[in-house]
């Protein structure tokens, strides 16, 4: 199975990441992402064992209790990219600081922490509270879209986080699929 832990976007936003995403939408070498499967990833675990299920859910229980966040509320808006400017491979919306990104990331730690403890490799990069908007292939239209990444400044909105997901993810031509292995309340 090939997992990730998250905190998903309620399908009410669907709508507000498919307006961030419009600007994006005409530009050559990008794909964008589903707006109804959008969500936060906490960790990427990767092609994992079924059998390490039942442990990896006890790991999230003891992460969530070790993280001691009580569900909150989350604010989407602006963009961003990664790597860098000069070389972009994903674009997305953030999460506005003091709205929600202080609690995720003492959970994406907690979540770290637990799984590193049965086995998992640590993140090989700073968390960062973000909702893939798009992936960027090639870069046929980089300046227009470092314009557009620099210029605007959507507000995709606010929605209350009251769990994370164990999510599987299903790679096909026309994109993942997710699927909710479990959910662990805060």
């Amino acid at each position: 199975m090939r997992l990730f832990v998250s905190v998903d976007l309620p399908s009410s936003l669907a709508e507000a990441v498919a307006d961030a995403q419009a600007p994006f939408e005409a530009r050559a070498g990008l794909r964008l992402t589903d707006p109804t499967q959008a969500h936060c990833t906490l960790t990427f675990l990767g092609d994992t064992d079924p059998d390490r299920v039942d442990e990896i859910e006890a790991a999230l229980e003891t992460a969530v209790a070790d993280a001691g966040v009580d569900p909150f509320d989350c604010t989407v808006g602006g963009l961003g990219v990664f790597p860098s400017m000069a070389y972009i491979s994903v674009i997305w919306a953030g999460v506005r600081e003091g709205a929600g990104d202080a609690e995720l990331t003492a959970l994406a730690a907690a979540v770290e922490d637990e799984l590193t403890a049965i086995g998992f490799d640590p993140a090989d990069h700073e968390f960062t509270p973000h909702i893939t908007l798009a992936r960027m292939d090639a870069a046929h239209d980089k300046q227009r879209v470092q314009r557009l990444v620099d210029e605007t400044d959507p507000i995709v909105g606010t929605f209350q986080v009251e769990s994370l997901r164990l999510t599987k993810s299903t790679l096909t031509d026309d994109g993942p699929v997710y699927e909710t292995v479990s959910e662990i309340p805060l």
